[in-house]
């Protein structure tokens, strides 16, 4: 049995340009991933009959299943619809059930409804209509010889809402494995990727064939994956899990966690088991932390809120830190930091508080640090942790960069820091 291989094709000039950003093929991508079917390639085209035609041609010579995204709107760029009628020798015609939820949503929002957005309810007589619940225009699947080609809509969260409800469960049972498929993550921060290499490189050398290691690195941090292949998901799962544990024994010191999941993730997942609530004094990151936690659902059991005090009175005024006190420090250093982190306990009424000031431009402060200085302080429950770190990026690298380490910071302090209390 053969493993069955996927396309996905983005349609779009805003993407060939650089005006948005594709995360919609990665994101499919990881989801066929996870049930067995193996992606061969991404392509990113124009909005035109001659690069879509172009494109299904190529890629049906290769791929079970074509995904397209975008190209589905109400406005005269959007081709994808008609051409697809056309390569499959079909008509446009009305689906009732389409018009009836395309009415209702403008009903729903009050909002006037234009000719053009009535055929969004026009689709080809040769395609079996996927359900668009969070938007207009509906996704269309076709078949040719055994293969599916499936049109969606750009638009992130409508594409997701479709694969999520219809295609994923439609694939699995459609197109069986051909091999099982495992993976295994060690997040681990504060070391290299080139440096993790060189201390695990024997038993790097030593994994079969059949598994593959891979360093997908970020600011601080590197997360190791171990993807095995093969035909029996139990022996599969013992094997990598066994290679997994041997790696993060090694290099136990930089180890977060086995999960697959974001700083911010882990962060309320520490927060919520040992019951305590968060607090932030926000600074150089401008919100960017309380951005980045109010990400995650129920982050209202843990998180009391952010004070973004960006300008020094704000530090003073709503903080309550003495103004002489920044004078005599500056505004970037530890001390403010610590101020900062103890008083947003205070302020928030939190159990624990971060501080964070720094300078990503020399037009941010009159202060004398270096661009690029960042103080972390983290306080609560009798104790505080404070660090410095030196950014060398680009100012808005400097703030994502900043943001991953304070939440680093934060769940060592909740797993180390307030661990060594607890066993004492």
């Amino acid at each position: 049995m053969h493993a069955t291989k996927a396309t996905i094709i983005t349609i779009g000039d805003e993407l060939l340009i650089g005006q948005i950003i594709d995360t919609n093929s990665a994101w499919i991508a990881q989801q066929l991933n996870q049930i067995g079917i193996d992606v061969i390639r991404r392509v990113a085209i124009a909005d035109s009959k001659e690069a879509i035609v172009s494109a299904l041609n190529a890629e049906l010579q290769d791929a079970d299943i074509i995904l397209l995204t975008g190209g589905l709107g109400p406005t005269a760029d959007d081709v994808t619809k008609p051409v697809l009628c056309d390569f499959f020798g079909g008509k446009l015609i009305v689906n009732e059930e389409v018009l009836a939820h395309v009415k209702n949503i403008f009903l729903r929002r009050n909002r006037p409804l234009l000719e053009r957005n009535l055929k969004q309810a026009e689709v080809p007589d040769v395609c079996t209509v996927i359900p668009n619940e969070l938007g207009t225009a509906p996704g269309m699947l076709f078949e040719q010889k055994g293969k599916m080609i499936i049109s969606m809509p750009g638009v992130p969260f409508e594409m997701k809402g479709m694969m999520t409800a219809t295609l994923l469960p439609l694939f699995e049972k459609r197109f069986q494995k051909s091999n099982a498929i495992v993976h295994r993550n060690i997040l681990t921060f504060g070391e290299g990727e080139s440096f993790l290499a060189e201390k695990i490189k024997d038993i790097e050398e030593a994994l079969p064939a059949h598994i593959g290691l891979a360093y997908l690195p970020s600011p601080y941090a590197v997360k190791l994956r171990l993807t095995a292949h093969g035909q029996d998901e139990a022996t599969l799962i013992i094997e990598t899990e066994q290679y997994r544990d041997a790696i993060a024994d090694r290099v136990a010191n930089h180890v977060v966690g086995f999960e697959d999941s974001p700083f911010e993730a882990l962060v309320g997942k520490s927060l919520n088991e040992k019951k305590l609530s968060l607090g932030l004094a926000e600074s150089c990151t401008g919100g960017y932390i309380a951005h980045k936690i109010t990400q995650i659902p129920g982050s209202s059991q843990y998180f009391k809120g952010a004070v973004v005090c960006y300008a020094t009175e704000i530090k003073s005024g709503i903080l309550g830190i003495d103004a002489a006190f920044i004078k005599e420090h500056g505004v970037v250093s530890e001390a403010v930091a610590i101020a900062m982190a103890e008083a947003s306990c205070t302020t928030l009424k939190s159990d624990i508080g971060l501080g964070i000031t720094g300078i990503f431009s020399a037009s941010d402060y009159e202060d004398k640090s270096p661009v690029g200085t960042v103080f972390i302080a983290i306080a609560g429950k009798g104790k505080t942790l404070s660090r410095q770190y030196k950014m060398h990026y680009d100012r808005i690298q400097n703030k994502e960069t900043a943001t991953q380490i304070a939440l680093y910071i934060i769940w060592e302090f909740l797993n180390k820091t307030l661990k060594e209390v607890e066993d004492k």
